[in-house]
């Protein structure tokens, strides 16, 4: 009996510890997520956006792949088809945050890219015809005012420029991806669907690069800091942040996983201005805070409601 009791006690020991270290690990992706706001706007300085994608997808790519290389042999046509299209969704997302972060702070690109919280329950609500909460529209409201304040609150230009509305529009291909990704984790690993999604992103990127960005930038590589840059994107900032996440998802609650996740946002206004020196005004502040606010609420509110 009382060895019984002792295992019991060994093992919701080590439940919550695995609970611990996997939100530990949430709060780390965001970070790195946070940070690669600050690289991405460096690193446009030396190379295309484009071509940066193709490198960062690349090196995820083939560093993921590498480690599970034996497991990519058993994948079905139809795993593929949906790699596809998630890559496809993906590259989309990064395309137009990483062009719209040329035109914007690093700060208000992080901020602005958590929009995609709010696009999901309304894409589910015309995909399912199911209306979502009431405090999702509050949510909603919250965070529209905290776009205008952030988005309007700039001493340049004092209205939306390109890199705004590009970074809204990557919250919807995020949101598109998000959707599709819980669906078709629910048929295949998710794991080995992460490394198709980088494998065709990375494709796309190398379809698109010499289009929209010209030819290839070999001089632009041969400079150490775009080499560390995008050994960082492509290593930290898209494989282990991603499996990080992928984890993290399997032991911590949906809730709270959302929440800690939403940090990066804080994050990258965080290194955007000890770094990049960026100044964030009263008017920003208050938009920042609304924005945060409304993703805070929007994931603890169901929670909440589901306990009463």
């Amino acid at each position: 009996m009382r060895i019984t009791i002792f295992l019991v006690i060994i093992f919701i020991m080590s439940q919550k510890s695995i609970s611990f270290f996997s939100s530990i690990g949430l709060l780390l992706a965001a970070a790195i997520w946070g940070f690669a706001f600050v690289v991405v706007k460096d690193s446009l300085e030396y190379i295309g956006a484009v071509w940066m994608l193709a490198f960062r997808f690349t090196i995820a790519a083939l560093a993921l792949a590498l480690l599970y290389c034996k497991k990519l042999k058993t994948l079905t046509r139809r795993a593929w088809i949906h790699g596809g299209l998630l890559g496809l969704y993906l590259f989309l997302a990064y395309l137009v945050q990483t062009i719209g972060c040329d035109y914007t702070t690093a700060g208000k690109n992080a901020f602005l890219t958590t929009i995609y919280v709010f696009f999901i329950p309304l894409f589910l609500w015309i995909l399912t015809k199911r209306r979502p909460a009431w405090y999702i529209f509050l949510c909603a409201l919250m965070s529209i005012t905290g776009i205008g304040l952030l988005a309007l609150g700039t001493g340049d230009s004092g209205s939306v420029n390109l890199g705004d509305i590009l970074t809204l529009l990557c919250g919807i291909f995020y949101a598109v991806h998000i959707i599709f990704t819980e669906k078709y984790d629910q048929e295949h690993d998710p794991i080995l669907l992460t490394v198709l999604q980088f494998v065709f992103a990375a494709l796309f990127s190398w379809i698109s690069a010499p289009i929209m960005d010209g030819a290839f930038p070999l001089e632009q590589i041969q400079n150490p800091r775009v080499l560390l840059s995008m050994a960082y994107l492509g290593i930290f900032s898209t494989m282990i942040a991603f499996v990080l996440q992928n984890v993290g998802l399997k032991y911590v609650p949906s809730a709270l996983a959302s929440l800690l996740l939403s940090f990066e946002s804080v994050f990258g206004v965080l290194f955007s201005t000890i770094i990049l020196g960026e100044k964030i005004t009263l008017r920003m502040g208050i938009g920042c805070a609304l924005i945060f606010s409304a993703v805070v609420l929007a994931q603890t509110l169901p929670e909440l409601m589901k306990k009463r």
